[in-house]
């Protein structure tokens, strides 16, 4: 005899959660089996976790209450004209050496460098070829919101330092110099022409045309040769120069009110007043870690120590950038030579 057993119903709930169960499954296995799918195609590789920055990287060296960067306007840095070749290797490779320091300088801090080595307009020939090279970069890159021209013999000595852009919002000039030896004496080298910022702006334009009616494109340029030399007691020269002309224009135009003569912080040193390398070379030796060689990297953290031992000590400290005028350094003479090569170490 053959006994049936009748297996027990399942209740409606119990049936309604096996369905949902079912549909949940599925549903999680084509939406897994899709995006492995589609991430293989899209999905880009990120770069180690090593390689990104540091969330807790130190904060930036602390500078002078002026130079407490708000923001980071984008400048443009224009070395110097080159001289022509002279025929001297020695001359050629001080050249190089300086110019593959700005190209260093403008790599670290994100900096586009519009390099030139024409001579945009004939008769504007040895200091004054500047004004035709900066126009012409304002004009070839309106992108940029300040124009920054170095001359070809000059150096940063302060690798780790950015100018307070922000701190010159209403200036459309920035130039190195004494503002009170300029109201005072009349002094010719009260400004040093040789490196300087330049807001990208219509005023600027406006300023660099008068500032190269100066030159000796121009056919007063025998009368403002005299007008300048009248000016400036000391002016060593009777020939109208670039820098006069700038000084003249601070102090007796309207273009003064935009101009700022930054004295506030070592924004250019001349080369025959510096002589701290010594001094740097005893505080490697006593602290040590500024003995070690760093990478860019953590150029930040290094400078933070060289703040600490150099605060309050303006005689010690070298200058932003060092300007190695007459010294020569194109025609390769030995006292330019010893004073590129002790600036450009590290």
């Amino acid at each position: 005899m053959v006994y049936h057993t009748a297996t027990p119903k399942r209740s409606i709930a119990a049936s309604l959660d096996a369905a949902l169960f079912r549909l949940v499954s599925g549903t999680l296995v084509v939406f897994t089996f899709f995006y492995s799918f589609w991430s293989a195609f899209t999905t880009t590789s990120t770069p180690p976790t090593t390689d990104r920055p540091h969330s807790c990287r130190l904060p930036p060296p602390p500078r002078l209450p002026r130079a407490q960067l708000l923001r980071r306007p984008r400048p443009e840095l224009q070395p110097g004209v080159v001289a022509p070749d002279e025929g001297n290797p020695i001359g050629d490779h001080l050249l190089l050496k300086l110019f593959k320091n700005k190209v260093d300088y403008c790599r670290r801090h994100d900096i586009d460098i519009f390099y030139n080595n024409a001579l945009l307009h004939p008769q504007m020939f040895s200091f004054w070829a500047k004004t035709a090279a900066v126009r012409a970069a304002m004009l070839a890159h309106p992108e940029a919101e300040w124009i920054w021209w170095v001359d070809s013999d000059a150096a940063f000595t302060d690798m780790d330092f950015l100018p307070p852009l922000p701190c010159y919002h209403r200036r459309n000039m920035v130039v190195h110099g004494w503002a009170h030896l300029l109201r005072e004496k009349h002094t010719w080298t009260g400004i040093n022409a040789g490196v300087f910022l330049l807001r990208n702006s219509q005023w600027a334009l406006d300023f660099l045309d008068v500032w190269a009616s100066m030159g000796p494109q121009s056919p007063d340029y025998a009368k403002w040769g005299q007008t300048l030399s009248s000016f400036f007691e000391d002016k060593m020269f009777p020939e109208s120069d670039d820098q006069s002309g700038l000084i003249y224009l601070y102090l007796k135009e309207k273009w003064g009110e935009k101009i700022y003569v930054e004295d506030e912080y070592y924004f250019e040193g001349y080369w025959l007043d510096i002589n701290v390398t010594a001094r740097y070379t005893e505080i490697e030796r006593n602290v040590a870690a500024l003995r070690r060689r760093h990478a860019e990297k953590v150029s930040d953290g290094y400078a933070r120590v060289w703040e600490e031992q150099l605060k309050e000590k303006l005689g010690l400290r070298r200058p932003f950038v060092t300007h190695f005028t007459d010294a020569s350094p194109a025609v390769g003479t030995i006292t330019g030579c010893i004073r590129a090569r002790a600036a450009l170490m590290p």
